[in-house]
């Protein structure tokens, strides 16, 4: 089964089955990840799903709307890979990925 690793802002890492159509936020959810606040439920309207993702899985995840972007542009911790977990939909094309979750969450 396909799986995508999330590293906790401290660390810790927690290897989670990839559930396909699945939004990479309810994924984290679901499996209780510390550090997904997802306060909006995944409509793209908080940014409390902020992750970053590894530079060779980036191409990967999908285009970042402008809705997205706008949302990721009130982070403080922003990174050149930073996406909102609820936009990416997984898929088995992104087994082995591996997001980092920033300090603190909007």
């Amino acid at each position: 089964m396909a799986s995508v690793t999330i590293i906790e802002f401290g660390g810790t890492e927690h290897e989670v089955e990839i559930e396909p159509g699945k939004s990479l936020m309810q994924i984290a959810v679901d499996n209780s990840i510390p550090g997904i606040d997802a306060d909006c439920g995944g409509a793209c309207a908080c940014g409390t799903c902020h992750v970053i993702v590894a530079d060779a899985w980036f191409a990967k995840t999908g285009q970042t709307s402008d809705e997205e972007t706008m949302m990721l542009g009130m982070t403080p911790e922003r990174a050149e890979t930073s996406r909102l977990a609820c936009q990416i939909e997984t898929s088995d094309a992104l087994d082995g990925m591996v997001v980092q979750l920033p300090e603190f969450q909007m």
